[in-house]
């Protein structure tokens, strides 16, 4: 099976009308009702926007559904690498921009939650509403085994390698063997060199608005789940923390779609302002 077909197999598995929009070069899936409120979904690094399959449809039900594939990672985007920071955030603004999106409901996972976080820092206007999905390097670093187990694959990015180590993260849960066949074939595309992450300080995350809904795996290798919620309750005390206690940092969002969405769409979230 090539890239292209297991990203094909995965979105068929969306299981309602996808349209696949072109914004100046940034490929986006998008569904849901055309006068629905905006949400859009920022995947994690090398997990490209299909990954939502388990999500985008139910949330599809209530929002209009926007989930872009990052330049320079694997994906079907064309558009020029951000190479820092600043491109990063001026890429998403111009994404909105395109879609004619004043406002929107932001989450992201992993990377994706880092970017979405940073750029929720920067667009406050922008952001009715935001959620992250067991955030990296936003509240917390990364552990040093995570971080010496991922990083065979990233200096030598292998099928074999991507799919050991996801197996190892995800500690035994069922895997979706669609999912992580995309994820393994993504890691032998060519790809940019992302845009490092730099946490905010705690003095920007407690200016945050609005607070944010944030889950937790709380079997994730790659921070301490403790930890994790003890920063976010701490410092943004108006937070919502959904701890998901089966989960693991790559088991989320594909597995636990219930609890995901089930936040997503409570009243006290979805609604934009």
């Amino acid at each position: 099976m090539t890239f292209e077909d297991a990203y094909d197999a995965l979105l068929d598995r969306w299981g309602v009308p996808v349209e696949r929009l072109d914004i100046g070069g940034t490929h986006v899936n998008a569904c849901g009702p055309l006068d629905a409120p905006p949400l859009v979904l920022l995947a994690g690094h090398g997990a490209t926007s299909p990954v939502w399959f388990t999500v985008a449809p139910r949330l599809a039900e209530t929002h209009r559904v926007y989930a872009p594939d990052l330049p320079g990672d694997a994906g079907r985007s064309t558009a020029t690498p951000p190479r820092q920071v600043d491109d990063l955030m001026a890429w998403l603004t111009g994404v909105l921009d395109g879609l004619k999106v004043d406002q929107t409901a932001l989450c992201g996972h992993s990377y994706g939650a880092w970017t979405a976080l940073t750029f929720a820092l920067r667009n406050l206007d922008k952001v009715g509403r935001l959620a992250l999905v067991d955030p990296t390097d936003c509240f917390t670093g990364l552990r040093i085994p995570y971080i010496a187990r991922a990083l065979p694959s990233l200096l030598r990015p292998s099928r074999e390698r991507t799919r050991s180590f996801l197996r190892w993260e995800t500690q035994g849960l069922p895997v979706d063997e669609q999912w992580l066949e995309l994820a393994a074939l993504a890691a032998e595309q060519p790809t940019a060199p992302f845009v490092r992450p730099k946490r905010p300080t705690d003095d920007q995350l407690r200016s945050l608005q609005p607070a944010p809904l944030v889950f937790v795996a709380a079997r994730s290798k790659s921070h301490d789940a403790n930890r994790l919620t003890q920063r976010v309750t701490t410092l943004i005390p108006a937070a919502t923390v959904v701890r998901v206690e089966t989960a693991t940092h790559h088991s989320l969002p594909v597995l636990h779609s219930d609890e995901v969405v089930n936040a997503l769409t409570a009243s006290e979230w979805s609604g934009q302002g």
